[in-house]
Protein backbone atom coordinates (compact mmCIF):
# COMPACT_ATOMS: atom_id res chain seq x y z
CA UNK A 1 0.00 0.00 0.00
CA UNK A 2 1.29 3.60 -0.85
CA UNK A 3 1.27 5.46 2.31
CA UNK A 4 -0.50 8.35 2.70
CA UNK A 5 0.77 12.06 2.03
CA UNK A 6 -0.72 15.26 1.95
CA UNK A 7 -1.21 14.94 -1.74
CA UNK A 8 -2.27 11.86 -1.92
CA UNK A 9 -5.61 11.68 -4.22
CA UNK A 10 -5.73 15.22 -5.23
CA UNK A 11 -5.79 16.19 -8.67
CA UNK A 12 -2.35 18.21 -10.17
CA UNK A 13 -1.75 19.71 -13.16
CA UNK A 14 1.70 20.35 -15.07
CA UNK A 15 2.48 22.37 -18.05
CA UNK A 16 5.69 21.37 -19.82
CA UNK A 17 5.16 18.26 -18.85
CA UNK A 18 6.90 16.01 -21.57
CA UNK A 19 10.03 16.32 -20.43
CA UNK A 20 12.95 17.92 -18.26
CA UNK A 21 11.70 19.22 -14.65
CA UNK A 22 8.11 18.80 -15.97
CA UNK A 23 8.49 15.01 -16.04
CA UNK A 24 10.37 14.98 -13.19
CA UNK A 25 7.71 16.78 -11.14
CA UNK A 26 4.82 14.50 -12.51
CA UNK A 27 6.73 11.35 -11.66
CA UNK A 28 7.71 12.91 -8.15
CA UNK A 29 3.85 14.05 -7.52
CA UNK A 30 2.60 10.22 -8.37
CA UNK A 31 4.85 8.94 -6.36
CA UNK A 32 3.64 10.51 -3.39
CA UNK A 33 -0.07 9.71 -4.48
CA UNK A 34 -1.16 12.48 -6.72
CA UNK A 35 -3.53 12.12 -9.64
CA UNK A 36 -1.70 13.81 -12.36
CA UNK A 37 -2.29 15.98 -15.43
CA UNK A 38 0.07 16.43 -18.19
CA UNK A 39 0.05 19.55 -20.85
CA UNK A 40 3.03 19.48 -23.16
CA UNK A 41 3.64 20.18 -26.82
CA UNK A 42 5.00 16.69 -27.84
CA UNK A 43 1.90 13.97 -27.71
CA UNK A 44 4.40 10.90 -27.77
CA UNK A 45 6.78 12.66 -25.53
CA UNK A 46 3.71 13.02 -23.07
CA UNK A 47 2.25 9.52 -23.42
CA UNK A 48 5.64 7.88 -22.35
CA UNK A 49 5.55 9.60 -19.19
CA UNK A 50 2.25 8.69 -18.65
CA UNK A 51 2.96 5.02 -19.55
CA UNK A 52 5.61 5.50 -16.66
CA UNK A 53 3.14 5.74 -14.46
CA UNK A 54 1.13 3.11 -11.89
CA UNK A 55 -1.77 6.41 -11.11
CA UNK A 56 -4.60 8.08 -12.77
CA UNK A 57 -3.00 10.03 -15.58
CA UNK A 58 -4.31 12.46 -18.45
CA UNK A 59 -2.39 14.03 -21.01
CA UNK A 60 -3.12 16.98 -23.33
CA UNK A 61 -1.70 18.26 -26.30
CA UNK A 62 -1.73 21.93 -25.77
CA UNK A 63 0.24 25.37 -26.08
CA UNK A 64 -0.50 27.07 -23.15
CA UNK A 65 0.35 30.51 -24.67
CA UNK A 66 -3.22 30.04 -26.72
CA UNK A 67 -6.31 30.89 -24.53
CA UNK A 68 -9.22 29.19 -26.53
CA UNK A 69 -7.04 25.86 -26.48
CA UNK A 70 -6.49 26.13 -22.49
CA UNK A 71 -9.99 26.88 -22.06
CA UNK A 72 -11.32 24.03 -24.07
CA UNK A 73 -8.74 21.94 -22.09
CA UNK A 74 -9.75 23.09 -18.58
CA UNK A 75 -13.16 22.48 -19.75
CA UNK A 76 -12.62 19.29 -20.55
CA UNK A 77 -10.61 18.59 -17.16
CA UNK A 78 -13.67 20.15 -15.17
CA UNK A 79 -16.19 17.80 -16.72
CA UNK A 80 -14.70 14.79 -17.18
CA UNK A 81 -12.12 14.17 -14.47
CA UNK A 82 -12.76 17.22 -11.59
CA UNK A 83 -10.83 20.08 -10.10
CA UNK A 84 -7.37 20.74 -9.73
CA UNK A 85 -6.01 21.45 -6.22
CA UNK A 86 -2.61 22.22 -8.03
CA UNK A 87 -1.37 23.90 -10.48
CA UNK A 88 2.21 24.29 -12.00
CA UNK A 89 3.06 26.84 -14.58
CA UNK A 90 6.41 24.95 -15.48
CA UNK A 91 6.10 24.94 -19.12
CA UNK A 92 9.65 27.42 -20.87
CA UNK A 93 11.87 27.92 -23.12
CA UNK A 94 14.98 30.07 -23.78
CA UNK A 95 17.30 31.45 -26.22
CA UNK A 96 20.71 32.91 -26.43
CA UNK A 97 22.74 35.63 -28.14
CA UNK A 98 22.85 39.33 -28.31
CA UNK A 99 19.97 41.55 -28.20
CA UNK A 100 20.64 43.35 -31.05
CA UNK A 101 21.24 40.41 -33.64
CA UNK A 102 18.13 38.23 -31.91
CA UNK A 103 15.14 37.01 -34.20
CA UNK A 104 12.26 39.27 -33.25
CA UNK A 105 9.74 36.45 -33.43
CA UNK A 106 12.05 33.80 -31.84
CA UNK A 107 12.58 36.19 -28.62
CA UNK A 108 8.70 37.02 -28.48
CA UNK A 109 8.41 33.73 -27.98
CA UNK A 110 10.27 33.13 -24.77
CA UNK A 111 8.24 35.96 -23.18
CA UNK A 112 5.11 34.72 -24.71
CA UNK A 113 6.14 31.02 -23.24
CA UNK A 114 7.18 32.20 -20.02
CA UNK A 115 4.91 35.13 -18.77
CA UNK A 116 2.05 34.94 -20.79
CA UNK A 117 1.90 31.35 -20.84
CA UNK A 118 2.11 30.94 -17.23
CA UNK A 119 -0.65 33.79 -16.63
CA UNK A 120 -3.04 31.91 -19.03
CA UNK A 121 -2.45 28.63 -17.33
CA UNK A 122 -3.32 30.55 -14.53
CA UNK A 123 -6.55 32.54 -15.21
CA UNK A 124 -7.52 29.09 -17.08
CA UNK A 125 -7.54 26.89 -13.48
CA UNK A 126 -8.65 29.54 -11.51
CA UNK A 127 -12.12 28.61 -10.94
CA UNK A 128 -10.81 25.32 -9.55
CA UNK A 129 -8.27 26.07 -7.38
CA UNK A 130 -11.08 29.06 -6.09
CA UNK A 131 -13.75 25.92 -5.74
CA UNK A 132 -10.26 23.59 -4.03
CA UNK A 133 -8.74 26.69 -2.29
CA UNK A 134 -5.55 24.97 -3.99
CA UNK A 135 -2.21 25.71 -4.77
CA UNK A 136 -0.60 27.65 -8.33
CA UNK A 137 3.24 27.32 -8.20
CA UNK A 138 5.14 29.71 -11.17
CA UNK A 139 8.27 27.69 -11.86
CA UNK A 140 10.76 31.07 -12.06
CA UNK A 141 14.55 31.31 -11.90
CA UNK A 142 17.24 33.17 -10.44
CA UNK A 143 17.26 35.00 -14.00
CA UNK A 144 15.05 36.65 -12.19
CA UNK A 145 17.35 38.15 -9.85
CA UNK A 146 19.30 40.08 -12.51
CA UNK A 147 20.38 40.70 -15.97
CA UNK A 148 22.58 38.04 -18.06
CA UNK A 149 23.89 39.07 -20.83
CA UNK A 150 23.03 36.95 -24.05
CA UNK A 151 20.02 35.91 -22.14
CA UNK A 152 17.77 38.92 -22.18
CA UNK A 153 14.65 37.70 -23.42
CA UNK A 154 14.69 34.73 -20.31
CA UNK A 155 15.88 37.05 -17.67
CA UNK A 156 12.79 38.97 -18.88
CA UNK A 157 10.47 36.85 -18.80
CA UNK A 158 11.29 35.11 -15.86
CA UNK A 159 11.21 38.55 -14.41
CA UNK A 160 7.84 39.16 -14.92
CA UNK A 161 6.51 35.71 -14.18
CA UNK A 162 8.05 36.67 -10.84
CA UNK A 163 6.26 39.69 -9.98
CA UNK A 164 3.21 37.98 -11.82
CA UNK A 165 2.81 34.90 -9.04
CA UNK A 166 3.58 37.87 -6.22
CA UNK A 167 0.48 40.08 -7.70
CA UNK A 168 -1.63 37.00 -8.37
CA UNK A 169 -0.61 36.06 -4.05
CA UNK A 170 -1.44 39.25 -2.55
CA UNK A 171 -4.83 39.67 -4.92
CA UNK A 172 -6.33 35.56 -4.52
CA UNK A 173 -4.61 35.24 -0.62
CA UNK A 174 -7.87 36.60 1.25
CA UNK A 175 -9.76 33.62 -1.17
CA UNK A 176 -7.51 31.04 0.44
CA UNK A 177 -5.80 30.10 -2.73
CA UNK A 178 -1.69 29.63 -1.93
CA UNK A 179 1.08 31.13 -4.43
CA UNK A 180 4.25 29.94 -4.49
CA UNK A 181 7.46 31.20 -6.63
CA UNK A 182 9.92 28.29 -7.27
CA UNK A 183 14.13 30.40 -7.50
CA UNK A 184 15.66 27.48 -9.42
CA UNK A 185 19.82 27.51 -10.72
CA UNK A 186 21.06 24.74 -12.79
CA UNK A 187 18.93 22.04 -13.65
CA UNK A 188 20.16 18.86 -16.03
CA UNK A 189 18.02 19.34 -18.50
CA UNK A 190 18.04 19.44 -22.47
CA UNK A 191 18.09 23.24 -22.38
CA UNK A 192 20.84 23.43 -19.93
CA UNK A 193 22.94 20.77 -22.02
CA UNK A 194 22.11 22.48 -25.43
CA UNK A 195 22.87 25.75 -23.92
CA UNK A 196 26.48 24.73 -23.05
CA UNK A 197 27.59 23.62 -26.72
CA UNK A 198 27.60 27.43 -27.16
CA UNK A 199 31.18 28.75 -26.64
CA UNK A 200 30.03 31.76 -24.82
CA UNK A 201 27.17 30.54 -22.63
CA UNK A 202 29.41 27.63 -21.42
CA UNK A 203 32.41 30.20 -20.58
CA UNK A 204 29.64 32.67 -19.33
CA UNK A 205 28.22 29.95 -16.70
CA UNK A 206 32.32 28.82 -15.98
CA UNK A 207 32.86 32.37 -14.46
CA UNK A 208 30.58 31.98 -11.74
CA UNK A 209 31.81 31.12 -8.31
CA UNK A 210 31.66 27.19 -8.10
CA UNK A 211 28.44 26.73 -5.89
CA UNK A 212 26.45 29.34 -8.82
CA UNK A 213 27.76 27.03 -11.56
CA UNK A 214 26.90 22.65 -9.87
CA UNK A 215 23.87 21.45 -12.21
CA UNK A 216 21.51 19.42 -10.08
CA UNK A 217 19.63 16.55 -11.52
CA UNK A 218 16.27 16.62 -12.00
CA UNK A 219 14.90 14.50 -9.76
CA UNK A 220 16.28 16.37 -6.89
CA UNK A 221 14.65 19.42 -7.78
CA UNK A 222 11.47 17.93 -8.51
CA UNK A 223 11.71 16.18 -5.05
CA UNK A 224 12.36 19.89 -3.35
CA UNK A 225 9.22 21.71 -5.82
CA UNK A 226 6.88 18.85 -4.36
CA UNK A 227 7.82 19.53 -0.82
CA UNK A 228 7.11 22.86 -1.43
CA UNK A 229 3.54 22.01 -3.02
CA UNK A 230 2.88 20.07 0.15
CA UNK A 231 3.87 22.84 2.69
CA UNK A 232 1.96 25.72 0.29
CA UNK A 233 5.22 27.49 0.63
CA UNK A 234 5.43 30.93 -0.74
CA UNK A 235 8.47 30.37 -2.09
CA UNK A 236 11.28 27.64 -2.57
CA UNK A 237 15.09 27.58 -3.55
CA UNK A 238 16.83 25.26 -5.61
CA UNK A 239 19.54 25.06 -4.06
CA UNK A 240 18.63 25.97 -0.23
CA UNK A 241 21.12 28.72 -0.30
CA UNK A 242 20.10 31.08 -2.87
CA UNK A 243 17.76 32.58 -0.38
CA UNK A 244 20.44 34.46 0.61
CA UNK A 245 20.64 36.35 -2.69
CA UNK A 246 17.50 37.58 -2.01
CA UNK A 247 18.66 40.75 0.32
CA UNK A 248 21.58 41.48 -1.84
CA UNK A 249 19.34 41.78 -5.30
CA UNK A 250 19.84 45.40 -5.36
CA UNK A 251 23.73 45.09 -6.50
CA UNK A 252 23.90 42.17 -8.39
CA UNK A 253 22.75 44.54 -12.03
CA UNK A 254 26.06 46.66 -11.27
CA UNK A 255 28.00 43.84 -10.41
CA UNK A 256 27.26 41.88 -13.91
CA UNK A 257 27.59 45.02 -16.02
CA UNK A 258 31.04 45.44 -14.62
CA UNK A 259 32.00 41.80 -14.97
CA UNK A 260 30.37 41.94 -18.72
CA UNK A 261 32.35 45.15 -19.06
CA UNK A 262 35.77 43.78 -18.27
CA UNK A 263 34.78 39.92 -19.62
CA UNK A 264 32.67 39.79 -22.96
CA UNK A 265 35.36 42.12 -25.20
CA UNK A 266 37.53 39.08 -24.19
CA UNK A 267 35.04 36.59 -24.97
CA UNK A 268 34.49 37.98 -27.94
CA UNK A 269 37.89 37.35 -29.34
CA UNK A 270 37.93 33.34 -28.29
CA UNK A 271 33.97 32.76 -29.77
CA UNK A 272 31.50 34.31 -32.38
CA UNK A 273 28.33 35.63 -30.47
CA UNK A 274 25.88 33.63 -32.36
CA UNK A 275 22.26 32.80 -32.13
CA UNK A 276 21.00 29.85 -30.55
CA UNK A 277 17.51 29.49 -31.50
CA UNK A 278 15.15 27.99 -28.89
CA UNK A 279 17.78 25.61 -27.09
CA UNK A 280 16.55 21.82 -26.31
CA UNK A 281 14.69 19.33 -27.55
CA UNK A 282 11.71 20.99 -25.50
CA UNK A 283 12.34 24.56 -27.32
CA UNK A 284 12.75 22.58 -30.85
CA UNK A 285 9.36 20.91 -30.44
CA UNK A 286 7.79 24.34 -29.85
CA UNK A 287 8.52 25.22 -33.22
CA UNK A 288 6.75 22.63 -34.55
CA UNK A 289 3.27 23.67 -35.80
CA UNK A 290 0.68 21.35 -34.68
CA UNK A 291 -3.14 21.27 -33.45
CA UNK A 292 -4.33 22.73 -30.70
CA UNK A 293 -4.83 20.11 -28.68
CA UNK A 294 -6.05 16.20 -28.65
CA UNK A 295 -6.37 13.92 -25.49
CA UNK A 296 -4.73 11.08 -24.28
CA UNK A 297 -5.99 9.62 -20.89
CA UNK A 298 -4.94 6.26 -18.87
Amino acid sequence: MRNKTPLTGRLAVVTGAARGLGAGMVRELARRGARVILLGREEEALARVADSLSVETHCFEVDVTHDEAMDRVSAQIHERIGRPSVVVANAGVAEGGPFGSSDPATWRRVIEVNLIGSAITARTFLPGLLATRGYFLQIASTAAFGPAPMMSAYCASKAGAESFAQCLRAELAHQGIGVGIAYLNWTDTDMIRDADQYGVLRELRAHMPAPARRVYPVETVAARMVAAIERRASAVYMPSWLRLAQPVRPVLPPLVTWISRRELPRLAEKAHFEQTGLLGAGGRADQVSGTPHTRRDT
